[in-house]
């Protein structure tokens, strides 16, 4: 099969290499007036969907989603097949699925989804599935697990990341690779002040009591644990208990507190601290303030995980601080929690759910110890702990331990017994959930019975635009679905539409040339007619008065370059017409010409006839290569034979140099044969589906193709206003997309009894002018 080749040393897309660097901040979500700031980077989307390497599987597609939802912050790997640049800039991703329809659809009704063919560039025909949203959450296909460090194991193939992905991970970007002392990873002023410690001075710290620690603070100053439980009282939360430890573990204060005010809540379930405990206690707040001064040496550095809320129950001001929260840094100010971060760094089982409450000395000596590793191993190697998937993989594991409660006993058995036992890809919706992300789901059916999303049912389009213009901007990864309605997907009506489809593009394909003298040479008319591209099969009238010549080509452009050059030329010794086969299915044949050339995915691509079959690509490319911005060559070739058709396709970088390209091709000679070029009508996935359709022979669909033609004329008019409808709603959520959002149009394809039909992909992230950044 012919691949579409690179050409003037531009490589597309997998060879281009993706910028790492970039602010956290442009992760967040825009606001909803989908501004962007001067600094902020684009993202933009590559695709090589070119002629015969436009058909993508539904593994390929749910590459794409996982990486555009998750990145490489979760070890989601760029897709094979396209390449989306700055992923972390992405405002979000949107997937508008059109139930029940085909690629058969959008051609039916070409005209009418105006919105979809002037803003989409990239298309690709896409597999049908018999159960189309499950292949796109990637449900259901296997994966080895493997062991990672400190006992959590990983879905993932890539445990460690490559030193390139290292750059990505935020504990690099703030620290760097290097090892540093201890002093480079306390909290400066301004972090404290950012993330609510009490500060000498403060206006809200008036009555707190300064540990009086100021002394300069060295890489060799020792480092203390600290942690505190609290209980609710009629003041609000205060201290019940304190524990703080040395940098060899010692616990030098472990001691029960008496609050104040009378307790409201013990929160039992997690200080441990039940009314029994708190009877004899006589220690008071300011006993506990005063014994830490004592303890702590004037250089000290306190260690806690979100140590903020500690030092405020205690109403202390202590100058140096690390926050194991922080330290071990996070996308988007999220934070690990300490439970994960001692089992997945240091091993360690913690807040075990067997003990009444947490150990604020197990806590304090926890947050030491992850500082200390920190400290000792530098960023690079925490980094290569891949923390990140490592949660990940956890929460899943949770996750499906939930959904197998959740199935009933008699399901389980019986799954056991039928099916051999293997571990499922996990669903990157499942990825989404545990990363913070809810996904949203909106649609006409239930699409989602894990509880993973927000999944609303509406009961017609306008419904389901409305709730998406409202709830689309809150989420970071929507999946709109809407519907002709079942009424309008019947296997007779989508019979009947393949054949009108078939029949339509069989006479766009045709042309009848004459009239010719009785004794013409046929072989003269076929070379001429040969020369605008490959024919299928060439017929002589003889119904007529003279004998005129019935041409099928298999590409549109040859058949409308044919119009176009040889109408009233000389052929075999006369002057002939050139022209289409006039019925009332043609009547807006040339409103359909001029639509296609003005299709968005034609951009700056020609179709070049007249070549010699002698010709190899490389003999091509030789032969193209002066010509400016010139980005890729497809030659195609025959899907049956493998021989390369008498036509290739050019794709420059620019729509100027595709114009200027066409005046200096016309009339070029190669190798003795004059070249023909015109504007490309059908140079992507459009060209497959053609030859495919070309070739069927109105077989599709059986018995059942001519059933009903009657109803089907009856209601076309009806689906010719529904699809207008929908090509409105679509047109009017787009706009309403933050920029930077990808959006993905997808016709999901037919499979059924009555036989199949390719699905349609359309696909662009959203630019400031509204069209979708390439």
């Amino acid at each position: 099969m012919a691949k579409a080749v690179c050409v003037n040393g531009h490589k597309r897309p997998a060879g281009a290499a993706e910028e790492a660097g970039g602010r956290q901040a442009a992760r967040k979500r825009r606001k909803a007036d989908g501004g962007r700031g001067p600094e902020e980077k684009s993202s933009h989307l590559s695709a090589a969907l070119f002629g015969e390497d436009c058909e993508i599987s539904h593994d390929q597609l749910y590459e794409l989603l996982k990486y555009a939802a998750l990145g490489k912050c979760h070890n989601a790997t760029q897709p094979s097949w396209c390449r989306i640049y700055h992923q972390r800039h992405l405002a979000g991703v949107v997937v508008i699925v059109l139930h029940e329809m085909s690629q058969l659809h959008f051609y039916k009704f070409y005209l009418q989804f105006k919105h979809l063919r002037k803003v989409f560039q990239h298309r690709f025909t896409l597999t049908p599935s018999a159960n189309f949203l499950a292949s796109l959450y990637g449900e259901g296909a296997n994966l080895k697990p493997q062991n990672t460090a400190q006992g959590l194991t990983s879905t993932s193939s890539q445990c460690i990341p490559k030193s390139s992905d290292l750059q990505c991970d935020p504990i690099i970007r703030k620290y760097g690779e290097k090892k540093q002392g201890l002093t480079s990873y306390t909290l400066t002023l301004e972090e404290q002040k950012k993330n609510d410690y009490p500060i000498k001075g403060s206006p809200g710290c008036k009555g707190y009591i300064y540990t009086e620690c100021d002394q300069q603070r060295t890489d060799s100053s020792p480092l203390f644990g600290l942690d505190c439980e609290m209980c609710l009282t009629a003041k609000g939360n205060e201290v019940t208990r304190v524990s703080l430890v040395d940098a060899q573990g010692q616990c030098l204060l472990n001691e029960l507190v008496k609050p104040e005010s009378t307790v409201v809540n013990y929160r039992t379930r997690f200080s441990g601290i039940t009314k029994k405990m708190l009877l004899p206690v006589k220690t008071r707040l300011s006993d506990i303030q005063t014994r830490l001064k004592k303890i702590l040496p004037h250089d000290a550095v306190l260690v806690g995980h979100s140590l903020n809320a500690d030092l405020q129950a205690l109403e202390m001001i202590h100058p140096s601080v690390i926050d194991t929260s922080l330290l071990f840094a996070r996308n988007e100010g999220r934070r690990f929690k300490l439970k994960f971060l001692a089992k997945a760094v240091l091993g360690k089982e913690i807040q075990c759910e067997q003990k009444l409450g947490h150990d604020p000395a197990e806590d304090a000596r926890a947050a030491l110890e992850l500082a200390q590793f920190f400290i000792e191993q530098g960023p690079a190697k925490v980094a290569e702990l891949n923390l990140e998937m490592l949660l990940t993989t956890e929460k899943l594991a949770e996750v499906s331990q939930k959904k197998a409660v959740l199935q009933p006993q008699g399901c389980r058995v019986q799954k056991q017994l039928n099916e051999p036992p293997h571990l499922s890809k996990p669903c990157f919706l499942d990825c989404l959930q545990v990363t913070g992300q809810k996904p949203l789901l909106l649609g006409r059916q239930e699409m989602d019975s894990s509880g993973l999303c927000q999944s609303n049912l509406s009961t017609s389009n306008k419904q389901i635009l409305q709730r998406a213009l409202e709830d689309v901007p809150l989420s970071t990864f929507s999946i709109i679905q809407f519907s002709l309605g079942p009424e309008y997907i019947a296997s007779h009506l989508l019979a009947g539409l393949y054949e009108k489809v078939r029949s339509k593009l069989t006479d766009m394909l045709t042309i009848y040339a004459g009239p010719f003298e009785e004794s013409f040479c046929l072989k003269s008319v076929k070379k001429e007619f040969g020369r605008c591209g490959p024919i299928q099969s060439l017929t002589v009238v003889t119904e007529t008065y003279q004998p005129y010549v019935c041409i099928q080509y298999e590409v549109l452009e040859a058949a409308q370059l044919a119009v176009e050059s040889l109408n009233g030329a000389e052929v075999a010794g006369s002057c002939i017409k050139v022209q289409r086969p006039i019925t009332a299915a043609m009547l807006d044949c040339d409103v359909w010409i001029k639509e296609l050339e003005l299709d968005v995915e034609n951009e700056g691509v020609i179709y070049v006839a007249g070549l010699k079959e002698s010709l190899t690509e490389t003999d091509l490319q030789e032969e193209f290569s002066q010509l400016k911005d010139l980005e890729t060559l497809f030659l195609p070739k025959d899907l049956q034979s493998g021989k390369h058709r008498n036509c290739c396709f050019l794709k420059f970088q620019k729509s100027q140099s595709a114009l200027d390209a066409l005046e200096v091709i016309n009339g070029w000679t190669v190798k003795g044969s004059k070249l023909r070029s015109r504007n490309a009508l059908a140079s992507g996935h459009l060209w497959r589906w053609i030859w495919q359709v070309n070739h069927s022979n109105g077989k599709q669909g059986g018995n059942i193709l001519y059933e009903k033609m009657e109803q089907l004329s009856d209601s076309e008019q009806d689906l010719r206003k529904k699809v207008k409808k929908l090509d409105h709603h679509i047109k009017k959520l787009y706009r309403s997309l933050q920029n930077n959002t990808l959006c993905i149009v997808l016709f999901p394809g037919v499979n059924s009894m009555h036989g199949s039909q390719s699905g349609l992909g359309l696909m662009g992230i959203k630019d400031d002018g509204g069209r979708s950044a390439c």
